[in-house]
């Protein structure tokens, strides 16, 4: 995979195309009300609010770019082998250590958020689950130690 590209799932580009959407339609008019009613205020200067909005403008208008970039560089990987671990792939894994059974969806870098249990292929653990089969012991070296996980299921 080429250091230039995007990795996306199919549910990641859809992601990023609603947010640019509404980004450009919904938040870019929202911001432009803010500023209208904080110019209305009257000196620039020490007006909190049009600065404020004036910022988050600039934000917003940073994640388009960023957006707009990522879609032009992406590339959609559907996996259709639930054999081998892919990008794609949900894995269930045992940790052998605790008896713990997790659930793991293995994203591209910019989908990953642990938080949904969404890992990148390019983290520790996705690049020790890559091509892995049903049965396999991974053993994945973390920041607090070995962690040895057994792979009991993958799933499209």
């Amino acid at each position: 995979m080429s250091n230039d590209e995007i990795i996306l799932t199919p549910e990641g580009l859809r992601s990023l195309e609603l947010e640019l959407e509404d980004l450009k339609t919904v938040k870019r008019k929202e911001l432009a009300a803010r500023i209208k009613m904080a110019i209305s205020y009257g000196d620039l200067k020490e007006n909190s609010e049009y600065h404020s909005a004036k910022n988050d403008q600039s934000f917003m208008e940073t994640r388009v770019l960023t957006i707009e970039r990522m879609l032009k560089k992406a590339r959609v990987v559907k996996n259709t082998d639930a054999s081998k671990v892919q990008v794609g792939s949900i894995v269930v894994l045992n940790d052998v250590e605790f008896a713990e059974k997790i659930e793991y969806k293995i994203v591209g870098t910019s989908e990953a958020d642990v938080n949904e249990n969404k890992i990148s292929y390019e983290s520790p653990l996705g690049i020790s689950l890559m091509n892995k089969s049903v049965g396999d012991t991974i053993t994945v070296n973390a920041p607090m130690g070995i962690i040895t996980y057994e792979l009991l299921e993958i799933r499209l």
